[in-house]
């Protein structure tokens, strides 16, 4: 099987590490893929956000699965355009894909179907949502419609702070993004990251992990588009999980299926775990990243047939294993992320950090015509480790990072601390 997977970042490396791997893999081709990418598969550089080019490639490359790894070609419609082509594809259609490209679209669908989520209301005006900011209890959370790269959401404790944030989103901060802006209330509680596959009909629980957005350590800090992740997440035993595909994953399932657009794929859900249960944050309509980066190394079954199982509607028939080791990776962000990060500086020692047993997976990096690795991005590698524990695992990342030579790159020193703690506790 010939397969074409779209993307560049983290994620995708993941994905790409799994998916070669796989027996029913002849070739991967990646597109634009990154270096890391690069010693798995062929890397073509073509505009993911062109479906005309995008088709074009998998028609030339004789192509009989695609796999879109990003939010922006989802929303963009490339799986349509595909579908229109003859081609097999894994990912939501342009209509499903809403599930993330409006935040305003899925808590209407939440309210409608019942499904748990924070109280809120939508706005198209900047004086409405002001106006509302200002009776609204505080800490409130204003949220960008549209996507925002995972920044798009500011935690306001004061009415001074909601209404900075409604004038930052309507005075064009993410774009179109903020044409429309979410009010909601804030939850209290943990946030966990919940998978589940998907095929329009039947949801597959694909596993837990637990994020940390928050820039410095101790979650303090501006929002980033994640700085590390473990799993699995402890605070999400197999009761918890059977309660959010009950109360959240099935009926939204059931829910898009009525609308005439049934979510094919793999289903996100940012959790709240609140004391009135759990809660939805937000949905993704494709893989975490970097959760995709704890969750393929405990993956044990092969990937591919879980994927297409998605995009031929028998996930009834199959099933996932995985491994009862925790992984946890670490970010590597270049200095000045989340802000304007310092590109182009030179990385050594990958190797040294993989001969510890550590993975690595390429996000922003970029090849010089000198052979020399380069970060091109704000995020730029995560190390990756698995151990008995999250403890275990852990440890094994930080102790592989110190192999590495990038002095203009940094990291949190503490990914995983709340389950760490809860496992010292514990003992």
């Amino acid at each position: 099987m010939r397969i074409l997977l779209l993307g560049s970042g983290g994620r995708e490396h993941a994905l790409a590490w799994k998916i070669a791997a796989s027996p029913l893999c002849d070739e991967l081709i990646c597109a634009p893929g990154n270096p890391g990418m690069a010693d798995l598969a062929r890397c073509v550089a073509v505009d993911i956000l062109d479906n005309a080019a995008v088709v074009a490639l998998a028609r030339a490359e004789k192509i009989d699965f695609v796999v879109v790894g990003p939010d922006n070609p989802l929303a963009n419609g490339v799986v349509d355009a595909l579908a229109a082509a003859g081609i097999k594809a894994f990912g939501p259609t342009k209509a499903a894909a809403q599930l993330e490209s409006s935040k305003g679209f899925t808590k209407d669908l939440c309210a409608a179907a019942g499904i748990p989520t924070a109280r809120y209301r939508r706005f198209h005006d900047a004086a409405a949502a002001k106006a509302y900011a200002a009776t609204h209890p505080v800490p409130v959370v204003v949220k960008a419609d549209g996507l925002a790269l995972g920044k798009g959401v500011v935690i306001a404790p004061t009415e001074r702070d909601a209404v900075a944030a409604v004038d930052l989103m309507f005075g064009g901060a993410f774009g179109d993004s903020g044409h429309s802006v979410v009010i909601e209330e804030f939850m209290c509680g943990e946030e966990a990251s919940f998978f589940a596959l998907c095929d329009g009909e039947t949801a597959l629980p694909f596993g837990t992990a637990q994020d940390h957005k928050r820039v410095g350590d101790g979650d303090e800090g501006p929002n980033t588009g994640g700085m590390g992740a473990y799993s699995p997440a402890d605070v999400m035993p197999p009761m918890m999980v059977d309660l959010v595909m009950k109360r959240i994953i099935q009926p939204t399932l059931a829910a898009m299926k009525a609308k005439g657009m049934p979510f094919k794929g793999v289903l996100y859900a940012g959790l709240m775990l609140t004391d009135e249960g759990p809660k939805l944050v937000e949905y993704n309509a494709r893989f975490g990243d970097p959760e995709t980066q704890v969750l393929m190394p405990r993956l044990k079954s092969d990937l591919v047939p879980l994927l297409l199982a998605c995009a031929d509607g028998q996930l009834a028939h199959v099933d996932a294993q995985w491994t009862d080791d925790a992984a946890l990776t670490v970010v590597m962000a270049a200095n000045g992320y989340p802000g304007v990060p310092h590109k182009g500086t030179v990385i050594d020692g990958i190797a040294a950090v993989e001969a510890t047993g550590a993975l690595v997976f390429h996000a922003g990096t970029a090849r010089r015509a000198d052979g020399a690795l380069t970060a091109a991005g704000g995020r730029v590698l995560n190390v990756t480790a698995t151990g008995k524990t999250i403890q275990a695992a852990q440890a094994a990342a930080y102790a592989a990072i110190k192999n590495l030579h990038w002095p203009e790159g940094f990291c949190r020193t503490d990914i995983g601390w709340r389950a760490v703690a809860r496992e010292t506790k514990h003992r």
